[in-house]
């Protein structure tokens, strides 16, 4: 008795591409560069600083000075004349630590009226003055 393997009419070449040798090497290259890829990457060894809390200093309350194009001037909203914003000024130079002072001015008032309040400032023995101006539009 003879033993046949396969049809002993088809002598054709087998066309079907075997892919276990090609998953074979792809999971060796795998765990290859699982293997490599901590050894290669290098880190600098670096001592980060550490945080310090520190307790905020209370900050008084800033005072707003604004001046309408009238010259008019108001103190936090409340409508004053020149003299009442001096005394008011000199109260509060006093106090320590000395509030800031923010001057808001109107687009269209003339400096006299803002010098005015500058030179206010000054006789009082305000240390802390700054101008309150609106910021440019994004992206221009």
């Amino acid at each position: 008795m003879a033993m046949t393997v396969g049809d002993a009419e088809s002598d054709e070449v087998i066309s079907n591409i075997n892919t276990t040798p090609l998953v074979d090497v792809m999971l060796v290259l795998l765990i290859i560069f699982l293997i490599t890829i901590p050894v290669v990457t290098h880190t600098v060894p670096l001592q980060l600083p550490k945080e310090r809390i520190q307790p905020l200093q209370t900050q008084p309350k800033s005072i707003e000075i604004a001046v309408n194009r009238d010259g008019d001037f108001f103190w936090n909203e409340t409508h004053v004349d020149a003299q009442t914003l001096l005394d008011r000024l000199k109260t509060v130079s006093v106090q320590t630590p000395q509030p800031e002072v923010h001057v808001r001015g109107d687009q269209s008032t003339r400096y006299e009226f803002i010098g005015r309040v500058i030179t206010a400032c000054e006789r009082a023995g305000i240390a802390k003055v700054s101008f309150i101006t609106e910021p440019p539009a994004r992206g221009g």
